[in-house]
């Protein structure tokens, strides 16, 4: 089998991990709830009023729409199937969550294409790298949610491959076809999350100048190529402007340069943030990370080592000085992570002294770190709240990869770095397949009880229920369909209602101008969640 068709079975081996039981566990707050209500609104409205994106019919000022309309389209595409009873139903998590997941799959492919024009003819390294993004835990967890960050790292990879493809006298055809699609590509980018798209863009076109392969006169026709490729992201903008006015550039404000300067929504935390998901997350490959570092500053003058070096940097420049800080920010740095410790885990396997007498030294010891980490895993996992279904394969994915990685025969290192990450690919498959991947739902109360309680009383033709708690909780507008008023307001119109209301609170809210009784209790699933009250003026 040839290297590509390694790189498609990685690549199906990426789409079987993102899929798997994708619909097992609830929406989350916030994103998720956010996109799939901004897809089902879009799915419901005419073309093309619905690429104007709105939330409960209100303006969605957020981000732009492609992810949103894709998955709009497969919802409608659900509808038609099952006919009339997909409009009183809710979709299923695993069609809200299936686009993101495919757009997310390509990171694996892209990433090895990437590395294939960064060192021709090392098929080893190639393959390596896609391996190492396929066994990220950061990159297959988050790609696997209705998100926008798994397609954007995609589009951005996507975009540096069509950069690197293009030769050193290229001709008209390929500064048309290659710059087309990066142009694409910075549209995708300006249509999912918009003030990514000009730093990633012209932060690798400066790494490409910087290379000085090219006359100024060769670089005119392929701008205006990647302009014509962004001409569907800048139009979308400019129609937005012109329909919504200045509010429109919210997306770029108060989402973007906003994000910038001062923390947004209590969000802070700075640099530290980033630093500590890639800590936390790089596992096993972060041990390869500080010696790829120091041999692409090594082998600088190398295209690998420039570009690894250069696009470090620029992630690490888009990410960090960010003053507003969420973990999947974080995202946009794995695939230069990928791209550097790749061909270091190549070199594990061939050991062709292609590194210095230094680096292969220390290269040497990351397998028995694996070893001593897989053992110390072995003999502490019944204490961990994870499942042995997941950390013994992970152990011994270090123990059997580790050991093999060190043994002097090709044949059988080979078979180690296949074992390392099979293994490691197993114990995503097995944790994916529980509940606990999407750890970010114990940490406040189910809302699917609540929704069920709610369903069949909110019919949608009274008052909206209400939540008396201070965090909104978009996932359960999704379930129940509406928007259910929270906080202060929720408390200000209970004070001043004169009709029946639905109240979801964690004591009686009953006061002498108020009676209320209970209908629903919380039950085992969610025992820190509100009790159901139904409340009329006395």
């Amino acid at each position: 089998m040839t290297w590509r068709w390694w790189i498609v079975l990685l690549w199906a081996g990426a789409i079987l991990l993102l899929f798997h039981h994708l619909g097992g566990v609830p929406l989350r707050d916030w994103d998720e709830a956010l996109v799939a209500r901004v897809a089902e609104e879009i799915s419901l409205r005419p073309f093309p009023a619905n690429l104007l994106p709105t939330l409960w019919d209100q303006p969605y000022l957020n981000k732009p729409p492609l992810l949103h309309a894709l998955i709009g389209l497969a919802i409608g595409v659900w509808r038609h199937t099952i006919g009339s009873e997909g409009i009183r139903q809710v979709p299923p998590e695993w069609l809200v969550r299936a686009i993101p997941a495919l757009g997310s799959s390509l990171i694996v492919p892209l990433v090895a294409l990437v590395q294939w024009r960064l060192r021709p003819g090392d098929r080893l390294a190639a393959l390596c790298t896609a391996a190492v993004a396929l066994t990220l835990l950061p990159l297959m967890r988050h790609g696997r949610l209705a998100m926008l960050d798994g397609c954007l790292i995609s589009a951005m990879a996507l975009q540096w491959w069509a950069l690197l493809s293009l030769p050193p006298a290229p001709s008209r055809s390929q500064q048309r076809h290659w710059g087309l699609i990066a142009g694409a590509a910075g549209s995708a980018i300006l249509l999912l999350k918009a003030p990514a798209s000009l730093p990633l863009l012209v932060g690798a076109c400066l790494l490409l100048a910087w290379e000085r392969r090219w006359t100024p006169r060769q670089w005119l026709p392929l701008i205006l190529w990647i302009a014509i490729g962004l001409l569907p992201g800048l139009l979308w903008h400019g129609w937005h402007l012109l329909e919504r006015g200045p509010e429109a550039l919210a997306m770029w404000g108060r989402q973007g340069l906003a994000r910038v300067v001062s923390p947004v929504e209590g969000h802070s935390g700075g640099w530290l943030v980033p630093v500590l998901e890639v800590l936390e997350g790089g596992w096993p490959w972060l041990a390869l990370w500080p010696l790829a570092m120091v041999t692409a500053l090594q082998q600088r003058r190398s295209r690998w080592g420039f570009w690894c070096l250069g696009l470090t940097l620029l992630t690490a420049a888009a990410v960090l000085p960010l003053r507003t800080q969420l973990p999947w920010y974080s995202h946009l740095l794995w695939p230069a992570f990928a791209l550097s410790v790749g061909p270091l885990l190549a070199q594990l396997i061939q050991r062709n002294g292609a590194t210095s007498k230094f680096a292969n030294r220390v290269l040497l010891a990351v397998p028995c770190f694996w070893i001593l980490a897989g053992a110390g895993l072995l003999a502490v996992h019944r204490q961990l709240s994870v499942p042995g279904t997941v950390t013994i394969p992970a152990a011994l994915a270090l123990l059997l990869g580790g050991g093999l990685l060190i043994t002097p025969t090709p044949r059988w290192r080979q078979w180690g770095a296949a074992a390392l990450v099979a293994l490691l690919w197993g114990a995503l498959f097995e944790l994916f397949a529980s509940p606990i991947w999407l750890w970010e739902l114990s940490e406040q109360w189910s809302v699917q009880p609540a929704a069920a309680w709610l369903q069949p009383l909110a019919t949608g033709e009274g008052p909206p229920p209400l939540l008396l708690q201070e965090n909104e909780r978009p996932s359960l507008n999704w379930y129940l369909g509406q928007e259910v008023t929270t906080g202060s307001r929720a408390r200000r119109q209970l004070r001043t209602t004169n009709q029946e209301r639905l109240v979801l609170s964690t004591s009686d809210p009953s006061r002498p101008e108020l009676n209320c009784s209970l209908i629903g209790q919380a039950d085992q699933t969610s025992p820190q969640g509100p009790d159901l009250y139904r409340c009329k003026p006395s």
